[in-house]
C-alpha cells in the first residue's frame, strides 16, 4: 500500500489532536498555537531559503533576462522571494481553534500568482506574462510531523 495522501494525513492529525485539545484551558491552547505557528513559518522559510516545493522539487527556474543595466555594471543574481520569506511579510495568526500562516496585500498577490502558476504584469504597463507554479506554502511531512511532536511534547510537559 501506498502512504496517504498529505489531506488524509492532515484530517488524521486534527481528529487526534481535537479531543485532547478541548480539555486544555484557552490560554494553554492559545500558547501552543502560536508556538507551532511560529515553528511551521520557520519551516516554510527554511523551505524557500532552499528553493524547494513542498514535494521536495526544486523551484523552477527564472526566465533568463538581461542582468546589464547603465553601462559597464551589472546586477547580482538575486534569490527568488527573499522578502518574501521574513517575518514582516509571512504572517502567522493563531488562536485556539486555527493557526493560519499566510501573505496579506500587495505580497499576498505575488505568493498567490507564484502558487498557482498564474498570469501576471511584472511591472504596471507591462505584458501579461505566465508565470512558473513554484509552492511558496505548503505542507510537507516535516510539518506534519512537527506539529504532532509539538502537541506531545506540550501535552506531556503540562
Amino acid at each position: 500500500m501506498g502512504c496517504p495522501s498529505m489531506t488524509n494525513r492532515l484530517e488524521a492529525l486534527e481528529d487526534w489532536a481535537a479531543g485532547l485539545l478541548r480539555q486544555l484551558e484557552p490560554a494553554a491552547s492559545n500558547q501552543i498555537a502560536r508556538s507551532l505557528g511560529q515553528a511551521l513559518r520557520r519551516n516554510q522559510q527554511q523551505r524557500v531559503i532552499a528553493q524547494r516545493n513542498p514535494d521536495g522539487s526544486k523551484y523552477a527556474p527564472r526566465k533568463k533576462r538581461n542582468l546589464r543595466g547603465k553601462q559597464g555594471r551589472v546586477k547580482r543574481k538575486v534569490q527568488m522571494f527573499q522578502k518574501l520569506r521574513t517575518a514582516r511579510f509571512l504572517k502567522v495568526k493563531a488562536d485556539s481553534n486555527a493557526i493560519s500562516i499566510g501573505f496579506t496585500g500587495r505580497i499576498a498577490r505575488i505568493a498567490r500568482v507564484h502558487q498557482y502558476g498564474l498570469k501576471d504584469r511584472a511591472e504596471r504597463g507591462a505584458p501579461d506574462v505566465k508565470y512558473e507554479q513554484r509552492e511558496v506554502l505548503g505542507f510537507t511531512d516535516v510539518d506534519i510531523n512537527l506539529i504532532r511532536d509539538g502537541l506531545l511534547t506540550h501535552l506531556v510537559n503540562r
